[in-house]
């Protein structure tokens, strides 16, 4: 269920993130090579980063396909940014096809998407959340709790759907956040800045795969794995 990616460092274009590598997540929107559950992600897209100047955030989300997004391709070669979070959407079945359903969700100072599935009955039922889907009641949840305290309620959202999905990507500016628990994760090391990925963008060798059920913690170049609790 979906494809997101990151990225901490210094400022690039959102295309050459997004648009421009071969199996980037224009391409990962029709034809993703490690997703696990589910063949397309065509119920939406989204980009959300923090501008160069001044570090405002902003948000950029559709219902549509990214594939069929002329727009979005004509002006993302324009945008620059040093924190991106970007996602694309498989919807789970029964759930809303609308763009306040498609992350990255914001609380105003973070970005976040959640890349799986959780039984929205495990979830606080939240005003705050942008949409009835269970990633914005989710992303509400860790919004409330505070990202600080991400790793805490990843595990007890987990614990109490056994067979929910959770990994989570979430920036602010000069931080980036990530959970594995249940979907790949992939971290690239360049030498602007770090990519993390569902799934690599090209097949640059220094690609690495996170271990399932770790907290990512990404900051000042700096990039750190944590086990979350409950992992084997």
């Amino acid at each position: 269920m979906c494809r997101h990616l990151g990225w901490l460092g210094e400022p690039v274009s959102i295309s050459s993130l997004v648009l421009d590598p071969s199996s980037g997540l224009r391409v990962q929107s029709y034809a993703p090579r490690r997703q696990k559950h589910g063949l397309l992600n065509a119920d939406g897209w989204g980009v959300g980063f923090f501008d160069v100047d001044g570090g405002d955030l902003r948000r950029w989300r559709s219902a549509a396909p990214l594939w069929g997004d002329v727009s979005f391709a004509s002006v993302a070669p324009a945008l620059r940014s040093g924190c991106v979070v970007a996602a694309v959407r498989s919807a789970t079945v029964g759930m809303p096809i609308e763009a306040s359903a498609t992350a990255p969700f914001s609380d105003g100072a973070w970005l976040l998407s959640h890349n799986g599935v959780v039984d929205r009955r495990v979830l606080p039922a939240s005003p705050a959340a942008e949409s009835t889907v269970d990633s914005a009641i989710l992303a509400a949840l860790i919004f409330e709790r505070g990202l600080d305290h991400l790793a805490d309620t990843v595990v007890e959202v987990g614990s109490a759907d056994p067979g929910a999905r959770l990994n989570i990507l979430a920036g602010n500016g000069s931080r980036l956040l990530a959970t594995t628990w249940g979907d790949t994760l992939s971290v690239l090391r360049r030498d602007e800045g770090v990519v993390l990925a569902s799934e690599p963008y090209d097949d640059h060798p220094d690609w690495q795969d996170v271990p399932d059920r770790h907290l990512v913690d990404v900051s000042a170049g700096r990039v750190s794995l944590t086990p979350l609790k409950g992992s084997s």
